[in-house]
């Protein structure tokens, strides 16, 4: 009972939040679930139903809720099995590129030297490019597959994550707990793993959910140039390269699919920012209380003397 009297204070007020939520949440389920809570089958066609506007009924009394697309496939499956495909490779795409780029970001600000020299030059290289302009080169090279898309995202974004991975690390190497563990001889994989890995959870995570909205629009721009998802797949940024030749007869085609990119990736930017507000909040309200503890002499501190 305390449990769902704090969920509902949470949700009074923490509004757009627990609405950011509940729609990622939507997203989530309808792309794990799409084969089983689908109204249809995502591939099957019909040509005598191309292009219905949402509300239609076909001849079998089948209701199309969000319409048909140029082929007759309904579009609230088509959009449902995008869904799925969008976030596996977003969701994908950051694991790899957060793993690779924390991992360079550690090792370069705890070692130092040589190491750190070679990759903040190429960080700074790779981010004087476009990245969307490097995945188009790479894609038009090796050819778009679902692999290929999840690699080349991860390597565009790499960079983000070394760099703040890097700084944290510079932060903390010198800090008295590390130079204890090394008092105590603790080799430098356990330094790394035990002690300065947890410290950098929070805020990579933070920073992975914010990327989680830059790796489903810049998958959606490469699907939308011929170089992303291919057909009989569905993404969303397939399906708006699909409806854009009938936008003026079929405009729902490229709504439908627009609106889910921007509601999902709002969300989904509106639920990172109040976690790093949050996380802001604790780590500011923790050094103000270790400061003020410190500060205070010892003589400051009242002291109860029991009497008889």
């Amino acid at each position: 009972m305390r449990i769902v009297k704090a969920v509902g204070r949470f949700m009074w007020r923490e509004k757009l939040v627990t609405l950011s939520t509940v729609v990622l949440l939507t997203v989530v389920i309808s792309a794990v679930f799409v084969h089983w809570i689908a109204p249809f089958d995502p591939y099957a066609q019909d040509i005598a139903m191309r292009n219905k506007p949402p509300g239609s009924v076909g001849p079998d009394g089948a209701f199309h809720l969000l319409g048909t697309d140029p082929l007759g496939r309904d579009e609230l499956s088509r959009l449902m099995l995008g869904s799925q495909i969008s976030m596996t490779v977003g969701v994908a795409s950051v694991i790899v590129s957060g793993v690779l780029g924390t991992t360079i970001g550690i090792l370069a600000g705890y070692y130092r030297g040589w190491f750190d020299d070679i990759m903040m030059r190429l960080v700074d290289l790779q981010m004087s490019v476009p990245s969307l302009l490097i995945a188009l080169l790479v894609l038009y090279v090796l050819g778009p597959s679902f692999i290929n898309i999840v690699l080349v995202l991860a390597i565009t974004r790499w960079m983000v994550y070394a760099r703040v991975a890097r700084g944290l690390t510079l932060s903390l190497r010198d800090e008295l707990f590390i130079e204890a563990s090394r008092s105590l001889g603790a080799s430098n994989i356990r330094i790394l793993l035990k002690h300065l890995l947890p410290n950098l959870l929070a805020p990579i995570l933070v920073l992975a959910t914010l990327e989680l909205a830059v790796m489903l629009l810049t998958e959606a721009s490469l699907s939308f140039l011929g170089l992303g998802i291919q057909p009989p797949e569905s993404s969303w940024g397939l399906m708006l390269a699909e409806g854009r030749e009938y936008l003026t007869i079929a405009p729902w085609l490229v709504a439908v699919p627009g609106l889910a990119i921007l509601l999902t990736t709002l969300s989904v930017n509106i639920i990172a920012t109040w976690f790093r507000a949050r996380s802001n909040n604790k780590g500011t309200s923790r050094s103000n209380a270790e400061e003020k503890d410190a500060t205070t002499p010892p003589f400051a501190k009242t002291t109860t003397v029991k009497t008889t």
